[in-house]
């Protein structure tokens, strides 16, 4: 048996395992080593019933009385009932809709099986610990005798994979284990010798079967010295990675730009007001790598609010000074025609001709757009993902901007930036990440922070609001309109849906412009508008014609009025922490007091409760950026498939910075100065030929 082998040769798996196994990309010997336990259940000693606490997220070995299935008289809600007990005690377990347990008979009266769940108080039993939808695996003769690989021992517990359960993948891989050869070492010599990391082979072996020195907190926090090993391997590789891009796109051909009197002339008079210094700052780390012979590759991130726009328009401005056009791409068609009326506000000393490229123009329209673009004639095109169709041409695109990068896929970027011979790229965000992680997200990329907000402006006073405080909420609004100020009002939904109990924008309309505020303007705004509607909507609130304005979160982004003083966020408890940082960044830009009141439902969940606390604790868009990734898991924040970051599978990018801030290191130092070509190229061979297929390293610039 070797590294490469294909999985399905190896005993106790077979063509069909195989193919169950590849839908995890799982094809290799090297592979399924890899496919690391998610937990680890200490099996030495089971509390007993009597023991537990509410609360508690523990194993136990049970013994089955009784289980079923049995529907509720007035929800008619299917649940799968099951009784057990040890010697001192009895335990329910119950799950929802998992009618297939009992048409497959899986438990029967005298089985032994081991639960994994939460256990808390069964409100409507008799008192009993109870549950809800654990896992289990069902025990035979071999499996309690001690010294098995499921009992007596910190036991290994596997992500379930269709035809593998974490039982079968115990046993396969404790064989393998045990039939391998030596394995060569997968990291520089010198590395592992210099960090005194454990060696490959041991790393594995206690990862998957850890030894009695080993400690579950060690376990539980990934600080065992084989997880710390494997950690450390990943985060190298996916840095080398990095590494290797940014190394490609500093060696490709750009355009350098010239900033001379003119450019000079023409950004003072694109500036309707005096920069910060972030600003500042920020263009002058721009503009210098435009002036280069290289590619720009630069990611621009500061908070809502802190003008990243003007210096993308400056950025713009000295590649049409150059004689070379740009594109900029926005997520949503609400945000980019905002982005279009104000860049000609911006442009209007200029004599610079903007386009804007979206769905609803007329065929003659668009075919009129795309001829003055190809000719040349257009020197700043602003749209959604159109600009990414093929029809869509430039005559020498020369700088690409990308608005909120992290809603668009990596390919999405590539393919704006192929309009061009290697154009300079500009990507924005205004969700603002750690620099460690930033560095690492966009590797390729250098980064610039915009750590200033302009001048006079107030803090945001955020304040929680229930259900019944709502009226004292109004008298607040109406107040505030009085003094002159606007209102947003956001609802999660366009109109009242049976299934989700949210307070839907077209509901809201009715019942504030009719019953609460017959007095005042109020408007509706919502992504099912026509864009002329849209317009006009958004036209009528900025002149102050509209003084209560109900949204959907088509304003989450790009909305600019400063005289809007007051947002309610109508359940606030369902929307993301980002999206309520975004959403209340609509407010605030004016030179006044403003106030943010997040409406709540009666039921809120523990991580509800956290986002909202957070969000009353401070504006600071980093330290909610940090609470958010706490709260949501790396993953899900930067949703790594749409970013081009590999879903790593051991380490975690919050928990593990110091492994991480490592890796980086010693990976820009190894690929700067490999010990030697030759082992240089055997380590790019390893990146390509296991790594790469394994976590699904984005190759693209």
């Amino acid at each position: 048996m070797e590294l490469q082998t294909p999985v399905q040769y190896i005993k106790g798996i077979g063509p069909r395992r195989a193919e169950d196994l590849a839908s995890r990309n799982i094809f290799t010997v090297e592979d399924l080593l890899y496919n690391l336990p998610y937990r680890y259940e200490d099996r030495s000693r089971f509390k007993q019933v009597k023991e537990l606490q509410p609360g508690e997220r523990t194993s136990i070995l049970v013994e089955v009385l009784t289980s079923g299935l049995f529907i509720t008289p007035k929800t008619r809600l299917r649940i799968f009932d099951l009784a057990a007990r040890d010697a001192s005690g009895l335990v329910r377990c119950k799950w929802f809709h998992s009618e297939y347990l009992d048409k497959k008979r899986i438990f029967h009266p005298g089985q032994k099986v081991i639960f994994y769940g939460k256990f808390e108080v069964d409100p409507y039993g008799t008192g009993n610990l109870q549950a809800i939808n654990p896992e289990f695996e069902i025990l035979d003769e071999e499996s309690l005798s001690r010294g098995s690989l499921e009992m007596g021992r910190i036991v290994p517990v596997y992500e379930a994979i269709k035809g593998c359960s974490s039982r079968v993948l115990r046993r396969i891989l404790h064989a393998v284990l045990q039939e391998l050869p030596p394995m060569a070492e997968a990291l520089p010599e010198e590395v592992v010798a210099r960090l005194n990391l454990l060696d490959r082979r041991a790393a594995i072996q206690e990862a998957h079967f850890p030894p009695v020195s080993v400690s579950m907190e060690e376990l539980t926090s990934a600080r065992s010295q084989a997880l710390q090993r494997l950690i450390f391997e990943e985060l190298f590789f996916l840095e080398v990675g990095m590494a290797l891009k940014r190394r490609r796109l500093r060696s490709a051909p750009g355009i350098p730009f010239q900033t001379g009197a003119n450019v000079r002339e023409a950004l003072k008079r694109i500036l309707p007001f005096h920069p910060t210094g972030a600003q500042k700052r920020v263009l002058k780390e721009i503009v210098d790598d435009l002036c280069r012979p290289a590619p720009m590759n630069r990611l621009l991130q500061g908070d809502v609010g802190c003008g990243k726009t003007i210096v993308a328009l400056e950025a713009a401005a000295v590649a049409i000074e150059n004689g070379c056009q740009a594109g900029f791409m926005a997520p949503t068609e609400i945000l980019a025609e905002q982005h279009f009326f104000n860049t000609r506000r911006v442009y209007a000393r200029s004599s610079y001709r903007v386009g804007l490229l979206k769905s609803g123009l007329k065929k003659a329209e668009r075919q009129a757009l795309l001829e003055q673009l190809a000719g040349g004639r257009i020197q700043l095109l602003i749209g959604t993902h159109a600009l990414l169709e093929a029809d869509v041409e430039f005559q020498k695109l020369g700088l690409v901007v990308i608005d909120e990068q992290h809603r668009f896929g990596v390919m999405q970027r590539l393919n704006l930036m192929k309009k061009g011979a290697w154009p300079h790229t500009l990507v924005m965000t205004a969700t603002p990440i750690p620099r460690t992680l930033a560095m690492t997200i966009y590797g390729d990329l250098d980064v610039s922070v915009i750590d200033e907000l302009p001048p006079n402006r107030v803090p945001i006073a955020t304040r929680k609001v229930s259900e019944a405080e709502r009226a004292s909420a109004y008298q607040f609004i109406r107040g505030q309109v009085q003094q002159g100020k606007q209102v947003y009002v956001v609802c999660p939904l366009v109109e009242e849906s049976e299934k989700v109990d949210l307070r839907a924008a077209q509901e809201t309309f009715d019942h504030l412009s009719q019953k609460i505020f017959p007095g005042l303007r109020v408007g509706l705004l919502h992504g099912r508008l026509k864009s002329a509607e849209k317009e006009e909507v958004m036209a009528r609130f900025a002149a102050n014609e509209t003084q209560i304005l109900v949204a959907t979160t088509v304003i989450e982004v790009g909305v600019d009025v400063p005289n809007a003083s007051v947002m309610v966020v109508e359940h606030a408890e369902r929307f993301g922490l980002a999206q309520l940082h975004q959403l209340r960044g609509r407010i605030g830009r004016g030179s006044g007091k403003s106030t943010c009141l997040l409406m709540c439902g009666k039921k809120l969940t523990e991580e509800a409760e956290a986002r909202l606390q957070c969000m009353v604790e401070t504006t600071n868009g980093f330290q909610i950026a940090e609470k958010d990734l706490e709260i949501r898991g790396p993953g899900e924040f930067f949703g790594t498939k749409q970013a081009g970051l590999p879903a790593l599978r051991v380490a975690n990018l919050i928990r593990d910075r110091d492994l991480l801030q490592s890796a980086r290191e010693e990976a820009l130092n190894y690929v700067a100065h490999p010990p030697s070509e030759e082992k240089f190229q055997q380590l790019l061979e390893h990146l390509k030929l296991n790594w790469q297929r394994r976590y699904g390293l984005a190759a693209v610039g």
